[in-house]
């Protein structure tokens, strides 16, 4: 049962690569969709945000406030490891009874694990294996001031707020580029796909 992460930089493309894992049959697990059910309203995990961070990152409908949370911990290293030593252990032990279901569900099943941050979480080792999405800089620049509306300077903040290809790449069993059409990051995504499918299942 191998867990392979999969990774990128911002506007890199995983959500296109891992809806296509799934179409493969693949169980993909998001660590973005853990932390937003992490955050739910009325989860402890929320309550310890609000205590450390305050009412203005709950919105009025009792919900976590993303957009002012980040402004608050995007340049504070100390407010962000607060942030993250709240949120890592609900999003850990989500990601194991999701595991765990999975594995009695389907012995024989390989996990996709979508994790942007896997470089700078230090993680590389807990996985079988990793899949580092590539995408020209200026080319995820574009995708984000054009499809998620930032400006050209939020998005070049927020790249560069990343681990750079160079070092994804460093850790890469496999790579998908993602500068080009769909088209071709698909067909990189099914090679990648038949590769862990010979490699896992008898």
């Amino acid at each position: 049962m191998p867990i392979i992460a999969l990774t990128g930089g911002i506007a890199s493309g995983k959500s296109t690569v891992s809806r296509r894992f799934a179409e493969l049959g693949a169980h993909v697990i998001s660590a973005d969709e853990l932390v937003r059910q992490s955050q739910r309203a009325g989860s402890s995990t929320l309550a310890a945000i609000e205590k450390r961070f305050g009412l203005g990152v709950i919105d009025s409908e009792g919900e976590l406030d993303r957009s002012a949370l980040g402004r608050i911990v995007f340049d504070d290293a100390i407010a962000r490891a607060d942030l993250e030593s709240i949120v890592h252990p609900a999003v850990g032990a989500e990601f194991a009874s999701q595991v765990a279901r999975i594995v009695q569900s389907d012995p024989g099943a390989i996990i996709i694990y979508d994790i942007p941050l896997l470089v700078e979480s230090n993680r590389v080792g807990d996985f079988a294996g990793v899949i580092v999405l590539t995408c020209d800089p200026k080319i995820r620049h574009e995708r984000l001031v054009r499809l998620r509306g930032m400006s050209s300077e939020e998005a070049q903040s927020r790249i560069d707020a990343q681990a750079s290809e160079h070092d994804r790449i460093s850790v890469a069993d496999w790579a998908v580029d993602t500068s080009e059409s769909i088209d071709t990051t698909i067909a990189q995504t099914d090679a990648i796909w038949s590769e862990l499918t010979a490699s896992y299942r008898v």
